[in-house]
C-alpha cells in the first residue's frame, strides 16, 4: 500500500501541509530543525518517495475547477486560498494544472488525467466531469456517496466548538446568520453548518428558529441579514450569533456598529473560515479556522494517489478545525 503525506504527518505529529513543505524544501517555511528532521526521518522510515515521475513518462495534467468565476473568487479569500495552494503544491509535485472557472467550465481539456473540483457542484456537473475523466477529487464538497474522493472541513466539531464557546460565556440565546448556496446551474446545496447548529441546539433545548437569518455568503447579505435581525427582534436579539462565513461576518459587523450595539458586552460574534478579512476588521473577529493549506496539499496528494491507482475505492478526508478567539467574544 502506498505511503501518503497523511501517514507521515500522523507519525511525525505535524500537519500534512508541514510535511509537504519540508519534503519539497520550501525555504519560506518557519519550523525548528528538530521538527524538520523528525519529518525527514519518518519519510525515510516509510521509504517514502515524492512521486517523482520517470524521465520518459508524460506530465500529468490536472484541471483545477473553481466553482466561482474569477470575479467572485476575488470576494471569497477562502476559495481563492485553496485554489492557489493546490496549484502551488501540484507544481512542486511535477503536476501541471489547468485553471477552470465557473464561466468556462465547458472548456476542460479532454487530455487532462484528473480533475480537482473546488466548491459545490450539481449531479449534472459531476456527470460532465466524469465524461472527461473518472479521476476526480472534490474539495469542500462531500462526494463520497457519489463514488468520488473528497475533502471536507469538520463542520460538526466546528459548530460544537462555537456553541460551547457561547455557553462558556454564559450565553444561552444563540442565533445564526446562515448561508444559502446554489450550484452554478441552480441546484440547492444544503449547508452542514446550519444542520449541525440546529441539531446541537435542539439537543440542548436551546433552539429558537426565529433567531436564524439567511444570506448568500456575501458581505452585503450579511449586512442585510443582521439589519433584519436587529429590526425584527429588537431587545430580543440573541446575545451570541454564529455567522456562516467571513464576508457575511464583515457585513454583519458593519450593521451592528451602525446601531452602536456593544461588542462583546451586549453581542458576541463568531465567524467561520478565519481568512484575513476577520483578522483585520475592528474589533477583530473570533472565528473557526479551517486549514486551507492542509486541505489543498491533501487534495493534491489524494489526486496523485488516485492517478496511481484509478480503481481504488473512493475515500473521504475530514480536515480538522479550531476556534481562534479575538475581540468579538468575551
Amino acid at each position: 500500500m502506498a505511503v501518503t503525506l497523511r501517514d507521515i504527518a500522523n507519525k511525525a505529529g505535524v500537519s500534512i501541509a508541514t510535511v509537504s513543505r519540508i519534503l519539497n524544501k520550501d525555504t519560506t517555511l518557519s519550523v525548528n530543525e528538530k521538527t524538520r528532521q523528525r519529518v525527514l526521518d519518518t519519510a525515510e522510515e516509510f521509504n517514502y518517495t515524492k512521486h517523482k515521475r520517470p524521465q520518459n513518462s508524460r506530465v500529468q495534467k490536472v484541471a483545477v475547477v473553481q466553482w466561482y468565476s474569477l470575479t467572485q473568487e476575488l470576494d471569497d479569500l477562502y476559495y481563492m486560498a485553496i485554489r492557489m495552494e493546490i496549484e502551488r503544491s501540484a507544481q512542486q509535485r511535477g503536476v501541471q494544472t489547468v485553471p477552470i472557472y465557473q464561466n468556462n467550465m465547458e472548456d476542460i481539456p479532454q487530455d487532462v488525467t484528473g480533475i480537482i473540483a473546488i466548491g459545490k457542484f450539481s449531479n449534472a456537473q459531476v456527470e460532465k466531469f466524469r465524461l472527461v475523466t473518472k479521476n476526480i477529487v472534490f474539495v469542500d464538497y462531500d462526494s463520497l456517496a457519489a463514488g468520488y474522493d473528497c475533502l471536507v472541513p469538520d463542520f460538526e466539531n466546528a459548530v460544537r466548538s462555537v456553541i460551547s464557546e457561547f455557553l462558556d460565556e454564559g450565553i444561552h440565546d444563540i442565533g445564526m446568520l446562515a448561508g444559502t448556496e446554489t450550484t452554478t446551474d441552480n441546484e440547492i446545496v444544503p449547508d452542514l453548518r446550519r444542520f449541525y447548529f440546529e441539531s446541537d441546539l435542539r439537543q440542548r433545548k436551546l433552539y429558537h428558529p426565529e433567531y436564524i437569518f439567511a444570506g448568500d455568503y456575501t458581505s452585503m447579505s450579511g449586512y442585510q441579514a443582521m439589519k433584519q435581525a436587529i429590526e425584527r427582534l429588537g431587545d430580543r436579539l440573541p446575545h451570541g450569533i454564529f455567522i456562516a462565513n467571513d464576508p457575511m461576518a464583515v457585513g454583519a459587523l458593519k450593521a451592528v456598529q451602525e446601531v452602536k450595539i456593544a461588542i462583546p458586552q451586549r453581542l458576541s460574534l463568531i465567524s467561520f473560515n478565519n481568512t484575513a478579512l476577520v483578522k483585520y476588521v475592528y474589533p477583530s473577529m473570533t472565528a473557526v479556522h479551517v486549514a486551507t493549506d492542509e486541505m489543498a496539499h491533501a487534495a493534491v496528494d489524494m489526486m496523485i494517489k488516485r492517478l496511481q491507482n484509478p480503481d481504488a475505492d473512493p475515500c473521504k478526508t475530514v480536515v480538522g478545525t479550531h476556534l481562534i478567539k479575538r475581540q468579538t467574544t468575551k
